[in-house]
């Protein structure tokens, strides 16, 4: 999953005011993706039982690596009164994580060498990246109509 996917979904679950209702809504969006990822990558039914175990597997490591590392460490990182010690300490652990995410996308390129083509695998990082930005432009749309019916 995209880093900017994550807080995208924190901010429409937030936008809901309740936890069930954006529960509802992160299954929303996780059935959306599937649908638009098996689409552009046209996957055949036998290619996306292969397929969607190993990426869902991909997905469940990054968002642990998330929410257990990443967003703990950036939230104190923008309180930012931090000694230059902790920054130091902040810093290693958040390259960790970051080469963490790395090395499972790196696994998860892999594994799909063994199901779908290297154009599908390639496809795959361009579906993620246009989900995303759907995601954003849908987000910006909630907000600016939100500001409208404020005004």
């Amino acid at each position: 999953m995209s880093k900017r996917l994550i807080p995208i979904l924190i901010l429409l679950v937030s936008f809901t005011g309740f936890a069930q209702r954006g529960g509802e809504i992160q299954e929303k969006i996780k059935a959306q993706k599937i649908a638009f990822i098996t689409d552009k990558l046209e996957l055949t039914s036998e290619e996306a039982q292969q397929f969607w175990p190993i990426y869902n597997a991909f997905e469940a490591k990054v968002e642990k690596i998330k929410s257990e590392d990443l967003r703990p460490l950036k939230k104190e990182m923008r309180q930012g009164d931090v000694s230059d010690k902790r920054a130091g300490e902040i810093l290693e652990r958040l390259t960790k994580a970051e080469t963490e995410m790395h090395n499972a996308r790196l696994e998860l390129i892999e594994d799909l060498k063994t199901v779908i083509s290297a154009k599908k695998i390639i496809r795959l990082k361009v579906a993620e990246d246009q989900f995303n930005q759907k995601l954003l432009d849908r987000l910006k749309e909630f907000r600016e109509r939100r500001q409208n019916r404020r005004n």
